[in-house]
């Protein structure tokens, strides 16, 4: 048997061996030994931060709402009917300016202010009073046309209930609160927004801005999908489906121009940049603010955009075909939001068309620079006020239609109704308050008021009995 020690000698051998062939093997002589130097790396080219030149593309975008729009209304009369003043009688104490006669077979159908109606008393005691056109000699009560029409209930039970509902409050609160059914609660939500809509639209047209911020609003409606089991067994599941509330808004008069619910497609941006255009004056090209979405650019480009023929670079071959760029009063900026677990990390701002120095002269008007707080702020406000798109809560809506309507009663409330704090106007004189307070020294003053749609705070009441009429009305006649 071979002793370990023998092993270990062996190895010792073989190192002593090994490092003897080192020391021949290296070289000794500086002189032989080959320096190789390195090449230095070339530095990696910078990337152009330049944006490239818009060329335009060759077909103009599709837009399903300008489709739509195509399709031939019906038009106004050509000139309204003369105004008829009356001259006899003591002078008539109750205002019917703003309502119309509703016979289709009278001149003055549809005519507001043309002085042909007559208030009439209110009949059998009622609360309304009875409007007689003197033309046609026809009658109708003055909540035709409303909400309140028909209604056995009382007026200021209806205006409370509207009242809660705009200030937020769930149509099951609201119904405790005013001692009613939900199902009550429901129908005159349907009603006055179908009625808010068309005022909303009657108000909100040739509207002149400087700016324009749009943004995104994510919504949780409670859908119930149809067919699986039970009722009951479908309410147990419900699904929570998240869809947007696509937003615009002024920022300087903070005037509301759109509210609009969809998803976040190209198709949704189409329809909301073609509803801002719509509420716009036709010449009027404001500077559009938005987030990074990519999808706004498109939109922008489809309703603000005109066809160029580009100059022939070559004697030879075919002509260059027309592209449609945007027009040259076109400025658009984006605010790009870099989000990193759940951190807000970086936000550039990037000029879409347009200059950059022409977008800063228009913000330097008001002393801003490329922002979309304001817009920012209002989806804030949209979730204090409107139940159906509050975080955390159980007064989700079951489908669109049920946030459409809470979202029609927000835009005319939060237009005419709600003052705003930045918009207040400082009395010349400080007006006394009835009891111990201080003097009232500031104005109110609402979106609508700023933006000279109106020159007084509407109330809630007067909104609801606004009579919208069939067409526009022409300013001074």
């Amino acid at each position: 048997m071979v002793s370990p020690l023998f092993f270990y000698q062996l190895v010792l051998v073989a190192l002593v061996w090994l490092c003897v062939m080192l020391q021949w093997a290296w070289p000794s002589d500086p002189a032989t030994v080959r320096l190789t130097t390195l090449e230095p790396t070339p530095p990696r080219p910078k990337r152009r931060r330049e944006p490239k030149p818009f060329a335009g593309l060759t077909t103009k975008p599709h837009c399903d709402a300008c489709e739509q729009d195509r399709v031939p209304r019906p038009h106004s009369p050509s000139a309204p009917p003369p105004r008829l003043v009356m001259t006899r009688g003591r002078r008539r104490q109750g205002d019917t300016s703003t309502h119309f006669c509703p016979n289709p077979d009278c001149a003055y159908r549809g005519w507001t202010g043309r002085g042909n109606l007559r208030a009439n008393g209110h009949p059998s005691g009622g609360p309304w009073r009875q409007l007689l056109c003197v033309v046609c000699r026809g009658y109708c009560l003055e909540p035709l046309g409303t909400l309140f029409h028909g209604k056995r209930a009382a007026v200021e039970l209806i205006v409370r209930v509207i009242a809660c509902l705009a200030e937020g409050l769930g149509i099951r609160g609201t119904a405790r609160v005013c001692e009613v059914e939900a199902n009550t609660v429901l129908g005159w939500l349907v009603e006055a927004a179908e009625q808010l809509r068309a005022c909303s639209q009657h108000f909100l047209h040739d509207v002149r801005v400087r700016q324009v911020q749009l943004d995104e609003l994510c919504a949780l409606l409670s859908a119930v999908k149809e067919g699986e089991g039970s009722a009951a067994e479908a309410i147990e599941r419900l699904e929570r489906c998240p869809q947007w509330v696509w937003v615009a808004i002024d920022p300087e008069s903070k005037l509301l121009l759109a509210l609009d619910v969809g998803n976040r497609t190209l198709a949704m941006a189409q329809r909301m940049v073609h509803h801002v255009a719509q509420v716009l004056a036709p010449d009027c090209a404001p500077l559009f603010l938005t987030d990074g979405f990519r999808e706004y650019m498109t939109a922008l480009l489809t309703h603000y955009g005109q066809w160029v023929q580009p100059v022939r670079q070559r004697a030879q071959g075919p002509a260059p075909k027309p592209r449609w760029i945007p027009q040259p009063g076109l400025r658009y900026a984006q605010v790009v939001k870099t989000v990193r677990r759940r951190r807000l990390v970086r936000v550039p701002h990037r000029v879409v068309f347009g200059t950059l120095e022409a977008v800063e002269q228009v913000l330097a008007a008001c002393g801003w620079q490329i922002n979309t707080a304001f817009v920012e702020r209002v989806n804030l406000t949209i979730r204090q006020q409107v139940a159906a798109v509050g975080r955390r809560v159980s007064t989700l809506c079951k489908g669109e239609d049920g946030l459409r309507q809470q979202l029609a009663l927000y835009h005319i409330y939060y237009n005419f109704v709600l003052p705003h704090a930045s918009l207040r106007q400082p009395l010349a004189e400080p007006i006394p308050t009835n009891g111990a307070g201080s003097a009232q020294l500031w104005r109110p003053y609402t979106p609508a008021m700023a933006a000279g749609l109106t020159d007084h705070v509407w109330s809630l009441r007067e909104v609801l009995l606004f009579r919208v009429p069939p067409w526009p009305q022409p300013a001074g006649l």
